[in-house]
């Protein structure tokens, strides 16, 4: 199966007359509080784990499943259920899809892991809102000249007195970060409305030096940014000397006045023939102060 490839770029703001139809991925509503910024280390700790087994079981994707939560109910490292289905891509789990459980007592004789990196961590904030929830941001850098994937964290939010009262493991928005680039991950705590300080533990990530990613740019790009709310358009065009493309993702960032992430949201459409070219017109609210930036990312595969 062919991979992607991300092609990024910053707007500050534009002008352009806003299409009338959304993404299909929305954050919660606008918050209300002060965002809660801790001094995260820019190096964080990585698990390392085995390689799962070659006799794994069957699970099929129930209502509800995401890859941690399968992984707690079995009672097996995120990552060695990431390694067992490096197909599936934990962002878009389908009901009735099936997956590969792997038996955590043994390991291939002949596989190898990638060595996990250290990657910084160069932002890590929660905001409360206004319906007992609170939505969290950890900006991943990727500092490096080759892409990264399978890059996933742990979120724990600690009260006052530093317990633990809240975590939750997520992936990154796309499958890949680019080289030189940073992209968040985000995490939303339904119960949590008090006072909290949000930790951050990199779980895995990987260097990938393929070539096997398909050339997808963005042309025309617009962001009509208003306070808490920007509009985003632009044309998606696949070189002919690509292969077809039979997804495309296009994921926009948004900053505050501050550079600190306030909000993200992702468009997904459809496939491009080489040589051909798709729009797309999607928007992304903040959940904090009004927007000051947006930076898009693409995905094709």
């Amino acid at each position: 199966m062919p991979k992607s490839l991300f092609l990024l770029f910053f707007l500050i703001t534009a002008c352009a007359t806003p299409n009338n139809q959304p993404a299909d991925i929305s954050l919660q509503p606008y918050l209300t509080n002060t965002p809660q910024i801790t001094n995260t280390p820019n190096i964080l700790f990585i698990e390392t784990t085995a390689i799962p087994t070659s006799t794994p079981q069957i699970y099929i994707i129930e209502a509800g499943d995401t890859f941690s939560e399968i992984a707690e109910k079995f009672n097996i490292p995120i990552s060695d259920l990431r390694a067992a289905n490096p197909d599936v891509n934990p962002n878009t789990l389908t009901i009735g899809d099936s997956i590969l459980i792997p038996d955590p007592s043994s390991i291939f004789a002949s596989a190898s892991t990638p060595t996990p990196l250290p990657v910084p961590i160069t932002q890590t904030v929660c905001y409360a809102d206004s319906s007992a929830g609170t939505h969290c941001f950890a900006l991943i850098q990727n500092n490096t000249n080759l892409i990264l994937e399978n890059v996933s964290v742990k979120f724990n939010l600690l009260d006052e007195t530093n317990s633990i009262i809240a975590s939750k493991t997520v992936f990154t928005i796309l499958d890949i970060i680019p080289a030189n680039s940073s992209l968040p991950v985000y995490a939303y705590f339904p119960n949590v409305s008090q006072k909290v300080n949000p930790q951050v533990q990199l779980l895995s990530a990987f260097q990938n030096s393929s070539n096997n990613y398909l050339p997808a740019v963005i042309n025309n790009s617009i962001a009509e940014i208003d306070g808490k709310f920007a509009q985003l358009s632009g044309k998606i065009y696949l070189p002919t000397e690509s292969q077809p493309a039979t997804q495309i993702w296009v994921v926009a960032v948004a900053y505050d006045k501050n550079k600190i992430v306030v909000g993200v949201k992702r468009w997904e459409g459809g496939g491009i023939q080489p040589g051909g070219s798709i729009n797309f017109e999607f928007s992304v609210a903040s959940v904090s102060q009004e927007i000051e930036a947006v930076e898009f990312f693409i995905q094709s595969k």
